[in-house]
């Protein structure tokens, strides 16, 4: 509800500095900013993440496919065609923030649902990283990301697992959905030569290029 209020306010803002409703074109540092900020709130960016991972664990898988894919297409869509008006520094700490949170949050995770809203998040940070610099290797980013999420979901609905503990022992009944699952993970956390490490070697490849080196090594 925050996020959308802020949306709006920031419409509201850039119809009054600008004169028209278009959000797409023309739009003042502050609408953008504010705007910016409310879009990372509904992606559940860092630091606005807070409340993704319980959400996440207190729902059921198939709301946790809903919000984990469906429910970013909009903001994420919105987020791309802005990418020319966004601030660079803030879309860069946003990134910086949410891959170092959604690294470190993930680890000694158990609960299979909390490891793939810090994953979201890592993920969604990457994204913010480069949608500045190149709002194609964003989209390609988010793409993938949707497919390797609900990839995920689906076997663990398929498998009733809700934590590590309970996705090991299926592995007597069902092998080779476990070598999936197991495969899709490794592809998500960006392993080569796994689908998910390409977009992060093109996301650092562009980040290389546009002299970034010392951001590309933290975010690494």
């Amino acid at each position: 509800a925050a996020a959308s209020a802020l949306i709006l306010f920031s419409s509201i803002m850039n119809a009054w500095l600008t004169g028209e409703w278009a959000i797409n074109t023309n739009m003042n540092s502050a609408p953008i900013i504010l705007l910016s900020i409310a879009i990372a709130m509904k992606l559940g960016v860092a630091p606005f993440h807070f409340w993704l991972p319980e959400v996440l664990q207190g729902s059921t898988l198939q709301t946790g496919l809903i919000l984990s894919t469906w429910q970013k297409l909009a903001p994420m869509s919105l987020l791309i065609q802005l990418s020319e008006n966004t601030n660079l520094y803030l879309m860069m700490t946003l990134g910086l923030l949410s891959t170092m949170i959604g690294g470190w949050g993930g680890i000694n995770q158990t609960q299979l649902r909390k490891i793939l809203a810090f994953s979201s998040i890592a993920h969604l940070g990457w994204m913010m990283a480069i949608v500045k610099m190149s709002p194609q290797l964003s989209l390609l980013n988010f793409i993938l990301y949707i497919l390797m999420t609900s990839s995920l979901f689906l076997l663990f609905m398929n498998l009733n697992a809700k934590n590590i503990t309970e996705l090991s022992t299926s592995w007597s009944k069902t092998p080779t959905l476990i070598s999936l699952s197991l495969l899709t993970l490794l592809s998500l956390s960006g392993l080569p030569p796994l689908t998910g490490f390409l977009p992060k070697w093109l996301i650092a490849q562009e980040l290389v290029k546009q002299n970034l080196n010392m951001f590309t090594l933290i975010i690494l």
